[in-house]
């Protein structure tokens, strides 16, 4: 059973502060890369999209803000750790496996399905919704470099457009899905890893499966959250 009691606090505390620096530190570049470009494209579409219509220039800043918020910084940020996260994992715990440490650790009496899977989820857990707060206000910053130092409108219709229309639900919308996307991500992953058979090839094989079931499963949870969120 993955979800028991530890045997040994101190192991999985210490196995999940490492799992949390892993997925938090060692993505928080790519994360900040991605989203700043998500939201300045997101400014520089939607600013194309309304010129010459008679909305209001501040509402580019709701429209990247709300963007940001309930779907592009969760879904992407998402995305990409399934591919960056969640192939390391299932070629950490399918290296294990093939190695026979798994093996050895369950005949000196380890729950191994606690011990490896379970930190990895309590830490996506932790960390993931935090990196998704960081990539949401990150994109923000890039519709407003985007819209600002391109001359489209002024500093001022730009906040106006961030603190209008606000609805508290987008953010827990955002927080949810974070979430779901972080136990499904983790979970595909371990669950590829921690059952592979044969070789390094095989290996390989589990990695990407991990990769593109963990992106397939986000984007039909996405889309069954937004019903229901919205509904």
């Amino acid at each position: 059973m993955i979800f028991r009691k530890p045997e040994n606090w101190s192991m999985y505390y210490k196995e999940t502060i490492r799992q949390m620096y892993d997925i938090g530190i060692g993505s928080l570049m790519i994360i900040f890369v991605v989203n700043i470009f998500i939201g300045a494209v997101t400014a520089v579409q939607f600013t194309y999209q309304l010129s010459g219509t008679f909305i209001p220039k501040y509402y580019i800043g709701y429209i990247v803000r709300d963007m940001a918020i309930i779907e592009l910084a969760v879904t992407f940020t998402s995305i990409i750790l399934a591919g960056k996260v969640g192939s390391n994992m299932a070629s950490e715990i399918g290296g294990m496996r093939q190695k026979e440490h798994i093996d050895a650790m369950e005949i000196m009496g380890v729950n191994t399905s606690s011990y490896l899977v379970m930190p990895k989820i309590t830490a996506a857990l932790i960390v993931i919704p935090i990196l998704v707060s960081l990539a949401a206000l990150v994109s923000i910053v890039g519709g407003y470099i985007a819209t600002i130092y391109s001359g489209s409108f002024s500093h001022e219709e730009f906040i106006q457009g961030l603190r209008s229309f606000f609805k508290p639900q987008n953010v827990k919308m955002m927080y949810v899905k974070a979430f779901v996307f972080s136990y499904i991500l983790t979970s595909i992953a371990c669950y590829q890893g921690y059952f592979v058979k044969g070789g390094s090839i095989e290996l390989g094989h589990a990695s990407t499966r991990a990769v593109v079931f963990g992106i397939i499963v986000i984007l039909m949870a996405d889309y069954f959250l937004a019903v229901i969120l919205t509904g």
